[in-house]
């Protein structure tokens, strides 16, 4: 059964497996590009352990960016029995050499979902798949099992982070500062999408080959040679020219328009003239394989999520202009904190966007809202109604937590971002924020949200009260999934208001909202509070140059 096509643009929560499998039909994506998690600080001894047993366990505890061989076995039944026989064998070996460790795990479960990402990505498309050096030569095997080692482009160089030393911790060896992104086609070079991307010349390129300036103009030049290689067996017309006798590359009257032109010089009397070449007409270095000019997201960064594995906005920009045009479909099996799906939407691109945690979906959804106002997209996977949200809540708190955040546009705090196990650290019972600008001051002031799937009581009001002048927030927002009680509703009235010096408006100081009005339809109920104007930075968009409502059409 063909997948059921779905519209543009799109956010996925869940497993990308069988999201793949029951969504994307058969060469339906024009560029893919992957980041799946993979922690790289783990050691080598870690990643090797056997993960049979208590002791394995022990040793292994838990490894929160990948699988464990528990989970994988299923994916490994499937891939040597249902796949073609290259893959079977490829993946038995590697289990004989790996055994059920981690590292196999891994591989297993990338290995299933890159046969999926193969199979809907078009004749013309390409695929990056970002990872690092620990696993990189796996995957790569891998990749070439499935796509064909003919359709290998690049192993691409990118250095994501400064030089440093891990000395003082007892490391030996060279310090790791580069991931590798794996760059293939489906079907040839000769048939993807390619748009050549050049970089700018280096300053000391420009003064050692560009070392000639006009003076009238100020502009760079270089000499380039004119004359005929090959000579007369190339077909080369021999004539002369500012009194040199030569094999030319040009014809006799095109050589007189350029020198008409200005473009043909003689630096001296018998010196072969040579041709003019201006820097700013040259479209400068073509890229390379070695990415080191696309800087990592620094503390201070405008982008800066928080969030572990975010890349930055240029890097994706990079691969989408070079690698689709506007109009075509990118999709990233593994979104994160969608920085694909902000470039893809900057550069009039249509995309799909897929993870497995609400905390993922809650940022796309924020940045999307505040990079691009009035951009229009689906969500499938998230609860619709009350039945669906309690049962998230029972599938796992911290998932319902950054779920209901997502409701009221809310950033998520607490706990280390990305965790998929969604531990929650010290956050004060604070569970999410959102900051606004009241005043001519410029500095932020925010409303504190915690968010509660049961058990609430007048108590939690409170408490929420005494954290909100704690942190010296001017607003408190309580989501909850129960309803409130009469006590928990005198609580918050007792709050008192907060005043808008910019709108001259009062707000309750503390707001009860249920998931039940959050969700009602059609006018859910909404957040009392100033309009908020702290966002995420801006972005021009492209418009596209194709304009369709459906993503995918039907299979035949």
């Amino acid at each position: 059964m063909s997948p059921k096509p779905i519209n543009a643009n799109t956010l996925f929560y869940g497993d990308n497996l069988p999201i793949l499998r029951e969504y994307l039909p058969s060469e339906s994506v024009d560029l893919i590009y992957l980041d799946p998690p993979f922690n790289s600080n783990r050691s080598y001894n870690v990643l090797f352990k056997d993960d049979k047993g208590q002791s394995a366990e022990a040793q292994i505890t838990a490894f929160e960016d990948t699988w464990h061989w528990v989970n994988a076995e299923q994916a490994y039944n499937e891939l040597v029995t249902q796949t073609p026989v290259r893959i079977r064998v490829i993946i038995g070996a590697l289990r004989q050499f790996l055994g059920e460790s981690q590292m196999m795990a891994y591989v297993v479960m990338m290995t299933a979902r890159l046969v999926e990402l193969h199979r809907v990505l078009k004749s013309t498309g390409s695929l990056y798949l970002h990872c690092d050096p620990t696993a990189s030569h796996y995957l790569k095997i891998v990749m070439d099992v499935i796509f064909g080692p003919q359709n290998y482009m690049n192993e691409i160089s990118w250095r994501r982070t400064s030089a440093h030393s891990d000395g003082a911790q007892g490391r030996k060896g060279l310090g790791r500062v580069r991931d590798t992104i794996l760059f293939y086609a489906k079907d040839g070079a000769g048939s993807i999408t390619w748009n050549p991307i050049y970089t700018p010349y280096t300053d000391e390129y420009t003064e050692d080959f560009y070392k000639f300036v006009e003076p009238e103009t100020g502009r760079r030049y270089r000499l380039g040679d004119i004359t005929g290689p090959g000579g007369a067996a190339k077909g080369n017309p021999q004539y002369e020219v500012m009194g040199v006798t030569r094999y030319w590359r040009y014809s006799k009257e095109k050589m007189q328009q350029l020198i008409e032109e200005g473009r043909i010089i003689q630096t001296k009397p018998g010196v072969v003239p040579a041709y003019k070449r201006y820097l700013d007409e040259m479209q400068g270095v073509p890229l390379q394989d070695d990415w080191d000019d696309i800087k990592p997201i620094g503390a201070q960064a405008k982008e800066r999520l928080g969030y572990p594995t975010q890349k930055p906005l240029a890097l994706l920009e990079r691969i989408i202009q070079a690698s689709s045009n506007p109009g075509d479909i990118v999709l990233d099996p593994f979104c994160g904190c969608g920085t694909t799906v902000c470039a893809a939407e900057k550069l009039g691109r249509r995309w799909v966007g897929i993870d497995v945690t609400h905390l993922s979906i809650t940022l796309q959804k924020i940045r999307l809202k505040d990079m691009f106002p009035a951009v229009k997209y689906e969500v499938i996977g998230e609860p619709k109604d009350l039945a669906s949200a309690r049962q998230l809540a029972l599938d796992g708190r911290y998932q319902f937590q950054w779920w209901a955040l997502s409701l009221i546009n809310a950033q998520p705090l607490g706990g280390e971002i990305g965790s998929k196990q969604g531990k929650k650290g010290s956050d004060k019972g604070i569970d999410g924020v959102i900051s606004f600008l009241d005043d001519t001051t410029g500095k932020p002031k925010q409303a504190l949200v915690q968010v509660k799937s049961g058990h609430v009581k007048s108590g939690d009001i409170r408490d929420l009260v005494g954290t909100i002048t704690r942190e010296g927030a001017e607003l408190g927002i309580f989501v909850t999934l129960e309803s409130p009680s009469k006590d928990m509703i005198i609580e918050a009235n007792k709050a008192g208001y907060y005043h808008s010096p910019r709108w001259n408006k009062d707000y309750p100081r503390l707001q009860i909202l249920t998931i039940e009005d959050l969700l009602r339809k059609p006018n859910p109920a909404e957040v009392k509070m100033p309009p908020t104007d702290i966002t995420f930075k801006k972005a021009q968009r492209v418009k596209p140059q194709v304009v369709q409502t459906e993503l995918f059409g039907d299979e035949t």
